[in-house]
């Protein structure tokens, strides 16, 4: 059974660090309807729910949550990326990948388990523990799992506090449970001592007998209307040096 459409609306706006004045000011309405409505007292159209999801930057899936549980049909479609009204969503995501090449990009969801990846990510995780492997794969678990990436990963202090930092951010604006369950498996390490001359993180990888440094690219769908769409990130990486720029072109 789901909570009351007022009370995820009360956790949102709680979880934004929003007053209700705040709110009902930026929503067109009384304070006194705002309460209302996260005690139960009233009960709020679709219109006023999207409203207030709007404002609050809820995420579509939960925005399809809280309509439901208003009693309202969901607003926001969710498809497989298999279906064929993804298809060009697709084509556009197999076009960015391959373009990448032969430089690394992969797709995750918003739990961070792969969607897609080009050839040159799969050449970066030869030697992983199958187990790893098995579907679903879960990017972060495969980073950082002794059994993974990680004993290659050169600056993994520095790698591990950036991904379990961003871990957080995700699931405090998401709160998706996926996203806690990962928070629990990877504690907030302590700070990690910073490269002294990068601009970004690096990620620091050694393949083989070659030691290769990466830029990080993140970019999602800014327009997406679609739930599945909303929660997809394209990790795109990029040489940090001209060595890894000339080692990558050989490969």
């Amino acid at each position: 059974m789901t909570q009351p459409a007022g009370t995820l609306l009360r956790s949102w706006r709680r979880r934004r660090n929003r007053t209700q004045l705040d709110l009902a000011h930026r929503a067109g309405v009384s304070p006194r309807h705002v309460s209302f409505i996260e005690t139960g007292r009233s009960r709020p159209t679709s219109e006023m729910i999207l409203r207030l999801c709007d404002d609050l930057a809820v995420p579509l899936r939960e925005q399809n949550r809280i309509l439901l549980a208003g009693g309202f049909a969901p607003a926001h479609p969710e498809h497989a990326l298999a279906d064929r009204s993804m298809r060009e969503v697709n084509a556009a995501i197999e076009a960015t990948l391959a373009a990448q090449m032969p430089y690394p990009a992969l797709v995750i969801d918003q739990g961070w388990d792969l969607v897609a990846a080009n050839d040159a990510v799969y050449a970066l995780i030869e030697g992983v523990a199958p187990r790893l492997l098995e579907p679903p794969v879960n990017v972060m678990r495969l980073s950082l799992d002794p059994d993974g990436l990680a004993p290659r990963i050169l600056n993994l202090d520095e790698w591990r506090a950036h991904l379990i930092g961003r871990l957080r951010r995700e699931y405090e604006a998401s709160a998706d449970p996926r996203l806690a369950e990962l928070l629990a498996g990877w504690p907030q390490p302590p700070p990690a001592k910073r490269s002294s001359s990068d601009l970004v993180v690096p990620f620091r990888l050694r393949v083989g007998d070659d030691d290769l440094s990466f830029i990080s690219l993140t970019t999602v769908f800014g327009t997406a209307r679609e739930v599945t769409l909303s929660e997809l990130a394209i990790e795109a990486f990029y040489p940090a040096d001209e060595a890894t720029r000339s080692r990558l072109a050989r490969r």
